[in-house]
């Protein structure tokens, strides 16, 4: 279980990789590409497979449900902006994309620090 475990990591950083490169993409036209909408939910996804794996005790130490949960809600917040500017692009500026853009940095960022 540990090589799934693995094999969704992986899956869960191109995830956020392709919200990430996307909207910096896009920064000069501001839109919302449809690249960002798959990497936040193929992001959300994998995040939560990985967190049901280690909660199970199927692989690997069990999650910090408090850093899962704060994961989670800065997960959901990029995936309702990212549906925002995907459904209404008059909002999109480049302010909005970097607030995406910041807020992803934010999510990894508790991942690797928050130990």
């Amino acid at each position: 279980m540990t090589v799934v475990l693995n094999l969704l990591l992986v899956l869960h950083l191109v995830g956020w990789a392709m919200v990430l490169g996307g909207v910096l993409a896009h920064m000069k036209k501001p839109v919302v590409p449809v690249g960002a909408l798959h990497g936040i939910l193929t992001a959300l996804v994998t995040g939560i497979l990985m967190t049901g794996i280690l909660a199970a005790g199927l692989a690997g130490d069990p999650p910090n449900n408090t850093k899962v949960g704060i994961k989670l809600l800065v997960a959901l917040v990029v995936a309702a902006l990212v549906i925002v500017g995907r459904r209404t692009p008059a909002r999109v500026t480049a302010g909005f994309l970097g607030g995406i853009a910041g807020l992803v940095v934010l999510n990894v960022g508790i991942a690797v620090l928050w130990s």
